[in-house]
Order: C-alpha cells, then sequence, then structure tokens
C-alpha cells in the first residue's frame, strides 16, 4: 500500500466519528525519520479522533539546500496526505515558536521525533523537550522514537558555498582584530588604562559579529583578544604570564563580555534578516492583491501574478493561459533583461498540459514528470484550472516559506480569475438580457406600426377591386395617393430597420464619392412623404458649387429621416427650411421648422436608440425611433457632426455637417 493510499485509510477512518476537543501538532523537519514520527501522529489523530496540525519551523541555521529541501517538501505532502493542515512559521527560537503557535491554534498535544527532542547546544542549553516544557506546562508532549534513520542522519551542508564564505569571514575576522590591535597600542602610549583597552577589543569582537556569517568566528575572536591582551599589555609583557592576581579574572570576564556580546550581535542580524525577508514576503502578497484588484481582464490578471512571482523569487516564470481546454503559447517573466534559450518547449509543454488535465503539480522537486527543468502548479478553483505557471528550478528547489507564498498568489489569482469570469458573465447575460428587451419592444412596435398602413394598403385596395365603378376620378385618386403614402412610408421604415440592423453586426461600409450636395438634397426632396405637400418647404443654397466626400445614398437618407420627423411633429402650414453653406472645412446642412420645438432636455435623448420623445405626432402614426439615431451613426461614420439647436423665432433646426472636397482643375 503507498502512502496515498494509506493517507485516505487514515482519513476515513478519523472522519467515523465527531471531532473530539483534541488537537495534535507533529513538528516536521527534513530528517529522514520524520515520516515514520508524522506516520505516528496521523494514527493518534485518528485514535482521538482529532484535529491534526503538521508545523514546520523556519528558522536561520536551516541549510536551504536541495537535498534537506527536496526532503522536507517529501515530510510535507504526506503529512497532506494523512489529513494534516501544514503551517509554516518563522523564527530562532524554535520551542517558542511552537508553543506559541500551540498556544494560538489550541493544541493539546505536541509529537517530537528523538532525536529532535534531545537537541542540546554546546553551552549546555536545555532540550527541546525541556523548553516546550517551560513555555508550555499544560500541552502533553509526546516522543517518538526515530528508529536507525535517526542514528545515520546528518543534516546535509552546503558545498558549493562554503569556501568563499570562509575566507571572507576569515579575513574580516583577522582585519577587525589586527584594527584593535592598533587602536589599543596607540591607546596604551597615550597612558589609556586596561579597561579602555579591554573595551576596544570587545568593540572589535562586536563588529566582528556584525560582519561575519557564524558564531565561531566571534568566538575564535574573543579567544584572540583575550591572548592578544594578555600578551601586549599585562606584565610582563610580550609573555603570556601574568603576576597580578586578578588578571585571570579579568581574562575571563574579558572573554565572556567580548563572547556574548558578539552572540547577541549575530543573533540580532539573523532576526534582522528574516524580518526583512518576511517583510519583503509580506509586501509582495500586499502588492499583489492590489495589482490583481486592479487587473481589468484575464491578461492582465495572469501578467500581475507571474510578474509578482517572478519578484518574490528571483527566477524565470513562465505562464500558459487555458484556452478551450488547451493552453495557450507561453510567456516569460525573466528576473533579467532576457530568458534562458534552453528551454525545451515540447517536453516542457508535455508537463504543463499534465497539470492542466489532472489539476496537480508536476514537474521538477515532484514524483511525477521531474525530469523537467521547471515545476508546475495549476492556476485553480476547485476543479476549474484558469492556467498553469511554470518556476525554473534548475539551480535549486524552493523553501518551505517560498512555496507557502507561491501557493498563496496563485490562489488570490484564481480567485480573481474566478471573479473576473463571473462578472464577465454577468454582464453578457445583462446584455443579452437588455437585447432581447429591446428586440420584443421593436417586435411589438413593428408590427403594430406595419399593421396600420398594411390595413389601410389592403382595405383602399379591396374598395378598388370591389367597387371600382362606383368611385369618381376624384375619389380613386384620393385612394391611390393613401395607398402610395402607406406605400412610401413602410418602404421608409424598412430602410431604417435594414440600416440599423447593419450598424448593430457592423456591417455598415461607406462607399464615398465625391458629390455635388445640392444633388443630394434634390434627390432626397424627391423621396420626401407627400404629406410635405401641406407645409411650406424650401432650399437654399448659399453656396452654389459645394462638393463633399460622402455616400450619397446614405446621406440622402439622413435628410429622409430629419425631414419626414419635421413634416410628423409639425402641423400643416407650417414651415420647413433646407440651407446647406461651407463652414471652415466642412459642408453644413441646416433643416429648421417652425414646429413646437424640443425641450432642452429632450435634445439629449433624441438622438438614442428607440427614444420616440414626448411630443405628439401630428398625424397619429407611431414612430419607432430609430430615424434620428441613424443619422448620429451615419454622420459620425462620415466624419462630421450633427445636432439640435432652437429655431428662431421657434421650431426646431437639425444640423450636420460632411466633410468637403477639394477638387484641383487642369486647365
Amino acid at each position: 500500500m503507498n502512502q496515498a493510499q494509506k493517507g485516505n485509510n487514515e482519513r476515513q477512518g478519523r472522519g467515523a466519528g465527531v471531532h473530539t476537543d483534541e488537537h495534535i501538532l507533529v513538528c516536521l523537519s527534513s530528517s529522514p525519520s520524520n515520516a515514520k514520527i508524522i506516520h505516528t501522529a496521523a494514527r493518534m489523530a485518528r485514535a482521538f479522533n482529532s484535529r491534526f496540525t503538521a508545523l514546520f519551523v523556519e528558522n536561520p541555521n536551516f541549510e536551504t539546500i536541495p537535498e534537506n529541501i527536496r526532503r522536507l517538501r517529501e515530510n510535507q505532502t504526506l503529512a497532506k496526505q494523512l489529513g494534516a493542515q501544514v503551517e509554516t512559521v518563522y523564527g530562532e527560537d524554535v520551542a517558542y515558536q511552537i508553543a506559541e503557535f500551540a498556544r494560538l491554534s489550541g493544541i493539546t498535544k505536541i509529537v517530537l521525533g528523538r532525536s529532535t527532542a534531545a537537541q542540546r547546544s554546546p553551552l549546555g542549553k536545555m532540550m527541546l523537550t525541556e523548553q516546550l516544557s517551560f513555555y508550555a506546562p499544560e500541552i502533553d508532549i509526546h516522543i517518538i522514537p526515530g528508529g536507525n534513520a535517526s542514528r545515520i542522519y546528518r543534516a546535509v551542508k552546503a558545498k558549493n558555498n562554503h569556501k568563499a564564505v570562509i575566507w571572507k569571514d576569515a579575513v574580516s575576522s583577522i582585519a577587525f582584530l589586527c584594527g584593535a590591535t592598533l587602536l589599543s597600542l596607540g591607546f596604551y602610549r597615550l597612558g589609556f588604562t586596561d579597561a579602555n583597552i579591554i573595551m576596544v577589543y570587545i568593540l572589535g569582537v562586536l563588529l566582528t559579529s556584525t560582519v561575519v556569517s557564524h558564531q565561531i568566528y566571534s568566538l575564535v575572536s574573543s579567544i584572540a583578544s583575550v591572548f592578544i591582551f594578555n600578551f601586549l599589555f599585562t606584565h610582563p609583557r610580550f609573555s603570556f604570564t601574568a603576576y597580578e592576581t586578578g588578571y585571570p579574572v579579568t581574562f575571563v570576564v574579558m572573554f565572556l563580555t567580548a563572547y556574548i556580546t558578539g552572540t547577541f550581535a549575530i543573533r540580532y542580524k539573523e532576526q534582522a534578516a528574516q524580518s526583512a525577508k518576511i517583510a519583503y514576503r509580506t509586501k509582495i502578497l500586499f502588492d499583489t492583491n492590489q495589482l490583481l484588484s486592479k487587473a481589468g481582464n484575464k491578461a492582465e490578471i495572469l501578467n500581475a501574478a507571474a510578474e509578482q512571482i517572478m519578484k518574490l523569487l528571483g527566477r524565470t516564470i513562465v505562464i500558459f493561459e487555458n484556452e478551450n481546454k488547451g493552453l495557450s503559447n507561453p510567456l516569460f517573466f525573466p528576473p533579467d533583461t532576457a530568458w534562458d534559450a534552453s528551454y525545451d518547449l515540447e517536453k516542457e509543454l508535455e508537463t504543463a498540459n499534465w497539470v492542466l488535465k489532472n489539476n496537480h503539480a508536476a514537474g521538477a522537486a515532484t514524483d511525477i514528470m521531474s525530469d523537467a527543468r521547471y515545476m508546475y502548479l495549476a492556476i485553480r478553483v476547485g476543479e476549474r484550472v484558469y492556467g498553469v505557471v511554470g518556476v525554473d528550478l534548475e539551480k535549486n528547489p524552493l523553501d518551505a516559506s517560498e512555496q507557502s507564498i507561491l501557493l498563496s498568489i496563485l490562489g488570490e489569482c484564481a480567485l480573481a480569475l474566478e471573479n473576473e469570469k463571473n462578472a464577465r458573465e454577468k454582464e453578457a447575460a445583462a446584455i443579452f438580457a437588455e437585447g432581447e428587451q429591446l428586440r420584443a419592444n421593436m417586435l411589438r412596435t413593428i408590427s403594430h406600426d406595419l399593421r396600420t398602413p398594411l390595413t389601410t394598403i389592403s382595405g383602399n385596395a379591396s374598395n378598388l377591386i370591389s367597387n371600382v365603378g362606383s368611385f369618381d376620378e376624384e375619389t380613386r385618386k384620393q385612394i391611390y395617393t393613401d395607398i402610395y403614402d402607406d406605400a412610401m412610408w413602410l418602404i421608409n421604415l424598412v430602410e431604417n430597420l435594414l440600416y440599423a440592423t447593419r450598424i448593430e453586426e457592423g456591417r455598415m461600409t461607406l462607399n464615398t464619392s465625391t458629390e455635388l450636395l445640392s444633388d443630394i438634397v434634390e434627390d432626397a426632396m424627391k423621396h420626401i412623404s407627400r404629406k410635405a405637400d401641406q407645409r411650406h418647404l424650401f432650399v437654399a443654397y448659399e453656396d452654389d458649387m459645394i462638393l463633399v466626400r460622402a455616400d450619397a445614398k446614405l446621406v440622402v437618407q439622413v435628410i429622409i429621416n430629419i425631414v419626414d420627423n419635421a413634416v410628423k411633429y409639425t402641423l400643416p402650414d407650417s414651415e420647413i427650411t433646407v440651407t446647406t453653406r461651407k463652414n471652415h472645412d466642412m459642408a453644413e446642412i441646416r433643416i429648421a421648422d417652425s414646429g413646437n420645438g424640443i425641450s432642452d432636455e429632450e435634445k439629449e435623448k433624441i438622438f438614442e436608440k428607440f427614444y420616440c420623445g414626448t411630443n405628439k405626432i401630428a398625424d397619429n402614426r407611431r414612430s419607432l425611433g430609430l430615424g434620428l439615431y441613424l443619422c448620429k451613426s451615419i454622420i459620425i461614420a462620415h466624419g462630421g457632426t450633427i445636432c439640435a439647436k432652437d429655431n428662431e423665432p421657434k421650431g426646431t433646426a437639425f444640423v450636420f455637417t460632411l466633410p468637403l472636397e477639394e477638387v484641383t482643375l487642369h486647365e
């Protein structure tokens, strides 16, 4: 039975009853024997039917090298498989961090391995179990034998950077010791007391501690300072003997003072470095939340998350977007200006596709396709995968804290993508509902408007068929005129509907050419409704020759729509005037009437689709509210403007412009 199956069985056993008040904590480490400790703690949690937590304390002494990190990650994965909630905390005092976490989390039992519990410092510091008992006396501590593995295990030390660090620290220690000695010799010649000289050496040890990376250099510097002080400044000088009886005490105090001062300096430096690291990672998380909340679409969210991960880890990040259950082209985010061209796309893409299909991590530092250079993680919410992120692990794997923060960023990214998807679907649903509502309203309006003229046409045609001999010439002419007017109204309605459909679908194209503006106006006047015969229609050209660049058919439709509106909303004997003139580099067409006018509030709305206004139509025929909407769309497509103004002394004037066309004459 493998570990995953065993973990499932143990979780099923634990879930059989109600949880008790017990809460078991197992301590994680990179030791090979830690797996046995985790299994034992899981069985205890199952036996007590209790909550189960696994805790790793990251401190400055943890060696972040591949072997340790790999083993630690295996132990964390095992704890998760056995049903534990895995947590990571940071601090130098391991016992205090465990005790504080246990107190805040309501832990009742702590499970340790024997090798961990028996750790004691060279200076006789209390064992871990003793410290835990001191910090948290109310919590039961269980020590589990680690087996043979605990006896043969030794923490693997880093091999690749020790030599350079050793030489650097050794040179720094010697330099500070020499500097303290030279300064002390100067003080000695000036007649300073031994106490002043001792303080100089303590200062040298303190400065050494702030520069070097290990406590051993402070210890060596402290011992060397004592011997140098004894050799150079005590009587007899230039020997390691001292005549005064108080000097041995002086040497011991000097050594302890220098050593303790140096130890505290190193400890505070390590704590400062750890605090800076935690602060930086916290800032990364905070900035990630801010950037994701500002991102407007899926691509921006993925880019923001990838850049933040790259800043956090200082490694090349590759990201794939889930497009129709397949991966998009990879996007690379290198920490410097260029990414490594040795990326094996075919091999890495196979691993990324596996992650997409299985919703599980794979690649480097995992048990699945571990020969890949990158480790791939899914950006997911539940079973929905939005993309795959790859992290370059060629140099070394991630430590526990980096892994934890990486998962947090991916979780934030997945939630942002989920919210963006929901907002997009909601917006699409609202647009669809609005479109359906508009379509329903338009169909109702069209059916009503079509019924009225068609009824008139069919009734008049029926009368002509049945009673053509009973009508005199004048009556027949009136019936013919009514049929023609209603047919022309229907034609204009259908034209507007066709143009509206083309605009909505983005299919309205302009077939522009050089046109004489007066010809366009005259053509439009021929199509004006016969109802205009009851109005006084005037056309005036302030400039005889105005050439425009326009689609003549569409501009004719604009003039027809505006003049038809003037006919509809004015009483018989009203005046309608069409005027054309040049206005700088544009041609201006003004269509004014002497009706009741339009309020300022309605002037802002009359160009909206399906807006019919509040004025009563003179012939009582309903309007679709598409005419002026089409006019505005056509004029804007030509690069012109259109607006409604008050006409003096009364009425409304519609003014629109078209671009002039310059023609060069060759004589």
